[in-house]
């Protein structure tokens, strides 16, 4: 039988939504407002889930102490109050956009979190537009 467990967490950061290698102009028709040369900012909620069987030692599917650690430690404190396109490395050549967010953070939580586990990953950007990554 498996579980999913959960952890939401919070943070904020700003980006801008554009492509080097394109003009402004289509930078503008695509991304619109979110290509503001003055970047802009979210407040991310962000909600880890865990799935699996149940530790018949310990009842737990992961200890969520461990999971809020993780959180705090790969994810918050690396995107919190930063700007994602000039303070973030993973950002360098990644548009962040919602979907590559996510993705960023799965794959940084991804390596502790054991296999034999399935991790997901949902990310709101604002309260109406989420998008949701599991590998």
């Amino acid at each position: 039988m498996k579980v999913k467990v959960s952890r939401k967490a919070h943070f904020n950061a700003a980006h801008r939504l554009y492509r080097k290698d394109w003009s402004d102009e289509k930078n503008d028709a695509v991304f619109g407002k979110c290509n503001n040369p003055n970047f802009h900012g979210h407040n991310y909620e962000l909600i880890v889930s865990v799935y699996g069987e149940i530790d018949p030692e310990t009842g737990f599917v992961m200890d969520m102490k461990v999971l809020k650690d993780l959180i705090k430690e790969k994810i918050e404190d690396a995107l919190d109050h930063k700007n994602l396109n000039v303070e973030v490395p993973e950002f360098k050549d990644l548009n962040p956009t919602a979907e590559n967010i996510s993705v960023v953070i799965w794959n940084n939580l991804r390596p502790y979190i054991e296999e034999r586990h399935e991790l997901e990953v949902q990310l709101y950007e604002t309260p109406r537009n989420f998008v949701t990554f599991n590998g």
